[in-house]
């Protein structure tokens, strides 16, 4: 196999250059960065990444923490990340954060060392002061995705600003009697299920209306879940709200199932909006907000190159919000009469 002394003679330069060149890191041309790139493939030379750590410091490894691995969101932030890092020329190593205590604590005592990650990006996972501090004192730049993270650079959406944003929809179409599924406290990280409820709860004081507990019911973010409390929320015909928001596709999904095996009509008899954008969320003809969630895995690498290889020139924020967008589909509607 072809080494890098090789690829230099072709292209006319030093091995040096031909390093900065392939690597992405050093003042290159982009008439040469092309020619060493051409030489490279002509003689099938492929950078060792165990050289170029050695040599670096840098592993082009970057290691990945989430809460749940069978979770579509999940999947969907993972697979941006992921190609936004091959993109770059970086490895992804995934931890599944979804196991005991005693395995959280092994990956980030033992497992991120061991592996020798470049950089940490956190999915929608509140890391404790202990672990942030544990990274920071192995010099390992870390980006968090979907709240604050004390001294880390985050990417966030305003939850609570989602909820409002749901329940104003169905407040604009008329709607007052309207019910919520959320989450139950131990569900996710960053608080999530409150800060949507809450942001139903503001809407519907804002409008002069009482959010009262009968109309809450907790599922776990599965469309089982929000089938489940749709069924309770939806069986009595006395008390029975004319819409429905659910702090996830998922459940907004199992909400839709729950009202058709009820013998309702969405939107007829009762309005279903979620968030997400699910995958499924189209075929449903649900109405949602939209949060980008492959997007989101894009952003966080392009953050944590900034971390990696910073500009001095480049002012850098905390945090970044990130984008969302209200997707008017066909399970909301004025109610009848």
């Amino acid at each position: 196999m072809a080494g890098i002394h090789e690829v230099a003679r072709l292209a006319g330069v030093s091995a040096a250059t031909v390093s900065r060149a392939l690597s992405g890191r050093g003042a290159v041309s982009a008439a040469t960065r092309e020619r060493v790139q051409a030489a490279a493939t002509q003689l099938g030379y492929v950078v060792s990444s165990s050289a170029s750590g050695l040599a670096t410091g840098r592993t082009r490894n970057v290691g990945v923490v989430i809460p749940f691995l069978n979770r579509w969101f999940y999947s969907a932030v993972i697979e941006g990340a992921e190609s936004a890092l091959l993109e770059q020329g970086y490895d992804l190593t995934l931890y599944n954060l979804g196991g005991s205590a005693d395995e959280r604590r092994l990956v980030f005592e033992h497992f991120l060392l061991r592996k020798r990650v470049d950089a940490v990006i956190a999915i929608s996972l509140e890391l404790t002061p202990a672990e942030v501090e544990r990274l920071i004192a192995l010099d390992k730049p870390i980006v968090g995705v979907g709240g604050p993270l004390a001294g880390v650079r985050t990417l966030s959406l305003d939850d609570e600003q989602l909820g409002r944003i749901a329940t104003e929809h169905l407040l604009s179409l008329g709607h007052t009697a309207i019910a919520h599924i959320g989450g139950d406290a131990l569900e996710m990280d960053f608080h999530l299920p409150t800060h949507r409820r809450h942001g139903y709860e503001t809407a519907m004081r804002a409008a002069g209306l009482d959010p009262a507990e009968s109309r809450f019911h907790a599922a776990d973010f599965t469309i089982p879940g929000g089938h489940r409390a749709a069924t309770q929320l939806l069986a009595d015909p006395t008390a029975r709200p004319t819409a429905i928001f659910a702090a996830s596709d998922e459940m907004a999904i199992g909400a839709i199932l729950a009202a058709r095996d009820l013998g309702l009509d969405v939107p007829g008899d009762v309005s279903v909006i979620g968030i997400d954008d699910h995958e499924l969320a189209g075929f449903f003809g649900l109405t949602t907000i939209a949060q980008f969630p492959a997007l989101q895995g894009r952003m966080a690498v392009q953050v944590l190159m900034d971390e990696l290889h910073p500009d001095p020139r480049t002012s850098r924020s905390l945090n970044t919000e990130l984008p969302h967008e209200l997707v008017v589909r066909s399970s909301t509607a004025a109610p009848r009469g």
